[in-house]
């Protein structure tokens, strides 16, 4: 039972992170920085660090694996941050590739850190 909840909340993760690059796609987004990743990446943190420290405890395993593992793991990407920093890399796009690396860090952290400051509800 365990492996499908992973396998459904990845399922969700991921078709959500699609829906985020078509939404992009549709308001007409082209810029260089990639955005839709960043925003699945940030998002993704929101929810595992609001999951992870304000629900400690509080949550079934089973909604810990869907949401936090699965979920998480299917809407955020690490693999596609590697890729698209590569190409800002192969592009000779330095400033934005500084930009997307740091930025991302820094978000990510600062997500974990508000999240872990504000404890269990």
């Amino acid at each position: 039972m365990n492996v499908l909840w992973v396998f459904l909340g990845g399922g969700l993760g991921s078709v959500c992170r699609y829906l985020i690059s078509r939404g992009l796609i549709l308001l007409r987004y082209q810029g260089v920085f990639p955005l839709a990743t960043f925003l699945a990446n940030t998002l993704a943190c929101l929810l595992l660090g609001y999951l992870a420290f304000r629900y400690a405890g509080k949550i079934s395993s089973g909604h810990q694996l869907f949401w936090m593992v699965g979920f998480c793991g299917g809407f955020s990407t690490f693999s596609t941050f590697s890729l698209e920093s590569w190409y800002l890399l192969q592009g000779g796009h330095y400033l934005w590739l500084a930009i997307n690396i740091l930025l991302s860090l820094i978000m990510g952290l600062s997500i974990m850190y508000a999240a872990a400051a504000g404890g269990p509800s």
